[in-house]
């Protein structure tokens, strides 16, 4: 089915729908074959009225009486995510983050391959962390650039973050995801997604507090 321009898209939609691609897998895995809006419904949290808006702005995939084909529907949004082919990454930061994400298996499986990490620390150069080999800073341009790189993986402080943005973005990345706690000064053809991580537990104080209040 024909899409419709991703400008018309909105951002709420657009975070919902690795919510519904991790959903669908999980019934896949069940073997279940279809489902209802109204099923749909209930193991999402949101109304049967909102999932077929959303999955309505990329063309419908349902049909009344029959409801969803689930590995059609998985199928379909793995592409609308991008992520029916491989993306090549790499990790700036070979701390204890930095290492996390690299031994992190669900990348690999939802089509993110891990190439290598990164790091200006001569001890960590050359060490392997889950398989995949530390390479040193002064060879990671030409590394991207020889190895189809697409994305890039901050897990350095904020100085460091802003200047090694900066350094790549002339390198032919398409995104950079970005765990550094500052905003990155790059060309409008790089996508940046930022993970806060003080501001997620923020987030999650104040909606405490509100749920706290609204039971008093």
């Amino acid at each position: 089915m024909e899409q419709k321009e991703e400008k018309r898209i909105s951002k709420a939609i657009i975070q919902r729908l690795p919510r519904y691609y991790r959903y669908l897998g999980e019934l896949m895995g069940q073997g279940v074959d279809r489902i209802s809006s109204g099923e749909f419904s209930k193991m999402m949290g949101i109304t049967a009225s909102q999932i077929r808006q959303d999955l309505n702005n990329f063309g419908g995939f349902g049909q009344q009486g029959y409801g969803y084909n689930v590995k059609n529907l998985y199928e379909e949004i793995g592409k609308i995510l991008g992520i029916d082919r491989i993306h090549n990454m790499i990790i700036v930061g070979a701390g204890n983050f930095g290492k996390a994400l690299a031994g992190y298996s669900d990348f690999e499986k939802r089509g993110f391959k891990i190439k290598a990490l990164f790091d200006s620390d001569s001890e960590k150069v050359g060490r392997c962390y889950s398989g995949i080999e530390t390479m040193p800073m002064d060879i990671i341009k030409s590394y991207i650039r020889d190895n189809d790189i697409e994305i890039v993986a901050l897990t350095v402080p904020k100085h460091a973050a802003i200047e090694i943005a900066e350094e790549l973005s002339d390198t032919g990345i398409k995104g950079i995801w970005n765990f550094a706690h500052t905003d990155l000064n790059v060309p409008d053809s790089i996508e940046v997604e930022n993970v806060h991580l003080s501001e997620s537990i923020m987030r999650l104080c104040y909606n405490m507090l509100r749920n706290t209040g609204s039971r008093k």
